[in-house]
């Protein structure tokens, strides 16, 4: 079975949950997540299958939509409120303007520390084992995107927004960030991913309707899953050497214009998709093969 899953993920559920029910459901060996979901957050974890599961890093490799709620007055070890509260601050002289502003602030780039309790390794240990144990070690910045912000609400201290960002965007963090910006604090308190690249929630299913009978009905292509990435079409004269993963600098490889650094699903002119390839200064190159 070779393919990709839009699977809603519940709450309470682990992202690793989701690929051992979908190995049982459809028993296949070569099952992997595109991206983890913490047990506590909901929405769309697309899962792939068989030869689709070397496609992991690239479906990572996308935009996200979150819809989150935040506490604002409340600091915790773990950003949200599953962790030891460290601290708590008034926030009755805050109004919805103040919070708006801030909140709006964070639209664009900027350097986001993540959080201790994450999935992120230093030192070939996770981060999180690391926070269990009460240790804190220094994390670098990493520079995101925040696309937008929308769908502001307020129910102070609590408020709710949808966050356009790009890949690695900690959304506890950005919470985290936005209370220290208020200098009161802040903990996120419900998260549901909404998007990821071209899986939308609406086109989901729901991991407690899977079954053996009709997850073969949910299958997406390889080809549908990456169809963020832009087309380009080359010679099939040339797809031997692209296919032995020879870097091709021959000019005539195809008449199409196509930009250096970017990824590309290459097909040839006999519509044979071949892969994931790149143009850089030397050549160009399949960077996954996917025949």
């Amino acid at each position: 079975m070779n393919g990709v899953l839009n699977i809603f993920k519940n709450r309470g559920m682990t992202s690793f949950d989701v690929v051992r029910k979908i190995k049982s459901l459809a028993n296949e060996k070569k099952v992997g997540h595109t991206g983890t979901l913490d047990p506590e957050a909901t929405g769309v974890l697309p899962v792939c299958l068989g030869r689709a599961t070397k496609t992991i890093d690239y479906i990572m490799n996308s935009n996200k939509v979150y819809e989150v709620k935040f506490l604002l007055g409340i600091k915790t070890t773990t950003y949200d409120l599953e962790g030891e509260v460290i601290d708590k601050n008034d926030t009755k002289h805050l109004n919805e303007d103040e919070v708006s502003k801030v909140i709006m602030s964070f639209v664009g780039e900027y350097d986001q520390v993540p959080p201790m309790y994450s999935a992120l390794k230093k030192d070939g240990v996770r981060l999180y084992e690391l926070a269990r144990q009460g240790i804190e070690i220094e994390r670098e910045a990493r520079k995101i995107n925040i696309f937008n912000i929308s769908d502001l609400n307020f129910e102070l201290p609590y408020v709710f927004m949808r966050v356009e960002c790009s890949k690695g965007t900690y959304i506890r963090s950005l919470c985290y960030d936005i209370g220290e910006k208020l200098k009161v604090g802040a903990a996120m308190t419900e998260l549901n991913r909404a998007a990821t690249s071209v899986f939308k929630q609406e086109n989901s299913i729901n991991i407690d309707d899977l079954t053996k009978e009709n997850i073969e009905d949910y299958i997406i292509t390889i080809e549908e899953a990456l169809a963020f990435y832009p087309k380009l079409t080359v010679k099939s004269t040339f797809t031997k050497l692209l296919v032995n993963g020879v870097k091709v600098f021959d000019k005539r490889l195809t008449n199409e214009k196509r930009e250096k650094n970017v990824l590309y699903r290459v097909y040839d002119t006999e519509a044979t998709f071949i892969g994931i390839g790149k143009q850089d200064e030397d050549g160009f190159k399949i960077e996954k093969l996917l025949l």
